[in-house]
């Protein structure tokens, strides 16, 4: 069979963001799925919190979140029922203000009443961060989530993040295929290639 992911091994600091780059298939959404619980790693151990992630999986899922472009919201409902769904399940207190205030800052207030399955990609891809960061995560995993944003908002995501991170000491995590996207938002970078982490360390250095 076919190893995803062979051997990869790093560490990220509190507060830092972290870049995973590589090409499409070089193993970057596995690791944030074997990361985030989707997917179980056949070998290898992994701690968040100081916590061994596989025997406290409930209790880091309610202290981290995750953005994907290949995470489906649910197409029939609205935008505002999904995150209110969302906000609910993480148990999320004075949760219309939370959703009011994430949807001005992505500016997708007027899509509240908006189906998910009539949005464009763009505007999918901004719903999904609003409700990775319902819970005021810990960590947050980003899985190419700028996928289909319109350069202007990329960057206004990106600021976004940056200043997240910074206020609130939240470690990010970031794949993208895009040298010049990680370079503007990570701290350190991780090159991927086949399922191997390459090389690791600030941009400059690589």
């Amino acid at each position: 069979g076919l190893k995803a992911v062979d051997g990869v091994s790093f560490k990220v600091k509190k507060g830092e963001i972290f870049g995973l780059l590589g090409v499409n298939g070089a193993g970057k959404s596995t690791t944030i799925n074997m990361l985030s619980g989707l997917t179980l790693p056949d070998s290898g151990s992994i701690k968040m919190f100081g916590l061994d992630f596989l025997k406290n999986e409930e209790e880091c899922k309610q202290r981290f979140n995750v953005a994907t472009a290949y995470y489906h919201l649910h197409g029939t409902l609205s935008v505002g029922k999904n995150l209110i769904f969302y906000a609910k399940l993480y148990n999320v207190k004075n949760y219309k203000q939370k959703i009011d205030s994430l949807s001005e800052k992505f500016m997708i207030k007027k899509l509240f009443n908006t189906k998910v399955q009539s949005l464009s990609s763009g505007e999918q891809s901004r719903v999904v961060l609003v409700k990775a960061l319902l819970n005021d995560p810990e960590l947050l995993f980003l899985d190419e989530c700028t996928v289909g944003l319109d350069p202007d908002i990329a960057e206004v995501t990106r600021d976004y993040l940056k200043q997240y991170s910074k206020e609130t000491g939240c470690t990010i995590i970031f794949t993208s295929h895009y040298m010049q996207e990680v370079e503007k938002l990570c701290d350190r970078i991780a090159f991927m290639n086949k399922g191997k982490i390459v090389a690791i360390g600030k941009a400059k250095e690589l």
